[in-house]
């Protein structure tokens, strides 16, 4: 029986078949977090993005694609997100044990000097064949090569949603078009998280915002109204009301590895914003396992309160 908040946030996407609800309501029904509207969603596509050395040898048992879904399980995640090759490692032993998201796009870090547009790497076909309950797929707002990304991924949301799949959506500004202090702006994190939401995003990843103002109209707003920024909580609740009033799943990236005390102190903070959750790679995978369960743990431990 779901409870009041799952059925709350699911009435927030009516225009969506049963099949979309049930596989939203199966990631918010698992782990330590079920019932609440709240996620922690363990994400490892960064042996692709990064390369296998940048990523696991601070913890060589990452190479091993199982201790991965392993470590997931045991924390008590919502779901596991991961590309083609690691899914299917690991989709048949774990089968029912724990929500996969399959990312449909990735980017290698090889290529210099271009525009981001990651290529795309899984299907719709594929996520079915191996079981997952959602979609993932990355835009880069600000890139020169992002209208080609929105008209894929609306395609692809179109196809995911026809077979009852949600759609993750890790909108991540970058490009020529900004600064690198403006990809994590204030403004510039809002403005995409209502592309992903346009798009026609189910749940969106965004990463925790600068008090940077990017673009000169919006800063003028910005003052105008005085929109508060001087804190992350205060900026989280920007970037989640710029989702459709918060009725659309915000959650916040954990980013580059961090001490235990900072990524607790970011996050509650952005718990304290009203996010729904973090999305939080690294800074867990990178430990040892022990050590990644606990502070896991401890992250689901401020969002149950929040």
């Amino acid at each position: 029986m779901a409870t009041a908040k799952v059925r709350e946030i699911l009435s927030w996407y009516s225009s969506e078949n049963p099949g979309v609800k049930a596989n939203l309501a199966r990631i918010m029904n698992t782990g330590r977090l079920a019932g609440t509207g709240k996620f922690v969603i363990l994400p490892v596509d960064q042996g692709f993005e990064h390369g296998p050395a940048r990523s696991f040898a601070p913890n060589p048992g990452g190479y091993d694609p199982r201790y991965h879904v392993e470590l997931a399980i045991e924390a008590g995640c919502n779901a596991y997100a991961a590309p083609l090759g690691f899914i299917e490692a690991v989709a048949s032993d774990y089968a029912g044990d724990l929500p996969l998201i399959l990312k449909l796009n990735n980017s290698d870090g090889l290529a210099k000097g271009i525009e981001p547009c990651s290529a795309i790497t899984g299907s719709v076909e594929d996520a079915l064949r191996l079981g997952c309950a959602a979609i993932g797929y990355t835009i880069y707002p600000g890139s020169g090569a992002r209208n080609e990304q929105y008209e894929a991924l609306r395609e692809l949301i179109l196809e995911a949603k026809a077979v009852g799949l949600p759609s993750i959506v890790w909108s991540y500004p970058r490009g020529t078009g900004l600064s690198k202090e403006g990809e994590t702006a204030v403004d510039v994190a809002g403005y995409a998280a209502q592309i992903a939401a346009q798009l026609g995003a189910h749940v969106i990843k965004v990463k925790p915002p600068t008090a940077h103002l990017e673009q000169g109209e919006a800063k003028k707003v910005f003052e105008k109204y005085a929109i508060p920024t001087s804190t992350l909580a205060e900026r989280v609740q920007e970037v989640v009301r710029s989702a459709f009033g918060g009725r659309r799943i915000v959650i916040f990236s954990g980013g580059e590895a961090k001490s235990t005390e900072a990524v607790l102190q970011e996050v509650t903070q952005i718990a304290a914003g009203g996010a729904f959750g973090s999305i939080m790679g690294r800074n867990a995978f990178q430990r040892p396992k022990a050590e990644a369960i606990e502070l896991l743990h401890a992250v689901m431990d401020i969002y149950a309160k929040a």
